[in-house]
C-alpha cells in the first residue's frame, strides 16, 4: 500500500484530525511548515514556533539550538526542579534569544516573571518570540537591549523604545529575585559584573573551559575554579556536565 493511500484512509477515519493533513504535505510535498505544525502539536512547545519562524532568515543563530546549548539548559531545570525553589523575578543575563525563558515558563518551576537583558538589539524579536504567551501575558516576558553591567540588581528601572508608537515606553521598575547568568565564560569583566549583585539573591550561573572559542574570555578549569570566583553564601548545587567537547559548570545558590 502506497502512503498516499495510508494517508487517505487515516483522513477518512479521522477528519477532524488535521495531523493527516499536515503528514501528507510533508511526505509528499515536503511541507516544512506542515512538518513545524506536527511537531508542535506533539510537544506544544513555544520554541517550535520560534523555529518555524526563522528557520530561513540568515540573521538567526540557530546554535541556540545545538545540543550543548540544550542539555545545558535542560541540565539547569532538572536540578531547579529538584531544589524545589521559586524563582519570583528572574533577571536572565545575556540572555540571547531567552530560550531558557521559555523552557522555565513551560517548566513546573515557579516563577513570576523574566526580564531578559543582551546588548544585542537584533535578539528583542526573537526572544519575544518565543515567548510570545507570556509577552503578551501584561509582560511576564520582555526583552530589554541592555549591557548588563548597567543593570541595577536592587531595583532596576528600564525603558523600551516602541516601533509601533514610535516613542519611548515610560519608565518601568523591576526588583529581581533570582538572576541567571548561563553565559559566564563570556563575560569579560566577570569579577565586576558579580560584585553588582546584591547578596541574598539567588542565583545560577553557568560557565565551561571551552577554550577554543575566541569569545570564551572567562572559562574556567574545574568547578572549584568557578566556585572562587563567584562565591556563594549558601550552595544549593554545585557540578559539571560533560558535553562532546568540553565541560559545564553550574552553581545554584544564595550569594
Amino acid at each position: 500500500m502506497q502512503i498516499a493511500e495510508i494517508l487517505d484512509r487515516l483522513e477518512l477515519l479521522y477528519p477532524d484530525n488535521s495531523i493527516f493533513s499536515d503528514l501528507r504535505k510533508t511526505l509528499l510535498s515536503q511541507d516544512k511548515f506542515a512538518l513545524f505544525r506536527i511537531i508542535q502539536g506533539f510537544t506544544g512547545s513555544q520554541l517550535i514556533e520560534g523555529m518555524r519562524k526563522y528557520k530561513d532568515d540568515d540573521s538567526f543563530n540557530a546554535d541556540c539550538f545545538s545540543r550543548g546549548q540544550l542539555e545545558s539548559k535542560l541540565w539547569l531545570l532538572t536540578e531547579l526542579g529538584k531544589l524545589n525553589v521559586e524563582l519570583g523575578t528572574v533577571f536572565l543575563c545575556a540572555g540571547w534569544y531567552a530560550t531558557l525563558a521559555t523552557m522555565l515558563f513551560e517548566s513546573d518551576i515557579k516563577i513570576d516573571k523574566v526580564r531578559s537583558f543582551d546588548i544585542d538589539e537584533s535578539c528583542v524579536d526573537i526572544a519575544e518570540t518565543f515567548n510570545k504567551p507570556w509577552f503578551v501575558d501584561e509582560w511576564r516576558f520582555k526583552s530589554i537591549t541592555q549591557n548588563i553591567m548597567d543593570i541595577n540588581y536592587n531595583q532596576h528601572v528600564w525603558q523600551y523604545w516602541s516601533n509601533a508608537n514610535n516613542r519611548m515606553s515610560y519608565p518601568i521598575t523591576d526588583s529581581p529575585d533570582t538572576i541567571i547568568n548561563t553565559s559566564c565564560e563570556h563575560i569579560e569583566n566577570f569579577q565586576e559584573w558579580y560584585d553588582l549583585i546584591p547578596d541574598g539573591k539567588l542565583v545560577v550561573l553557568q560557565s565551561n573551559n571551552y577554550y577554543e572559542i575566541e569569545e570564551h574570555v572567562n572559562c574556567v578549569r574545574s568547578i572549584e575554579e568557578f566556585a572562587v570566583k563567584a562565591p556563594m553564601d549558601n550552595i544549593l548545587y554545585s557540578g559539571e556536565l560533560d558535553l562532546p567537547k568540553y565541560k559545564r559548570f553550574m552553581l545554584i545558590g544564595f550569594k
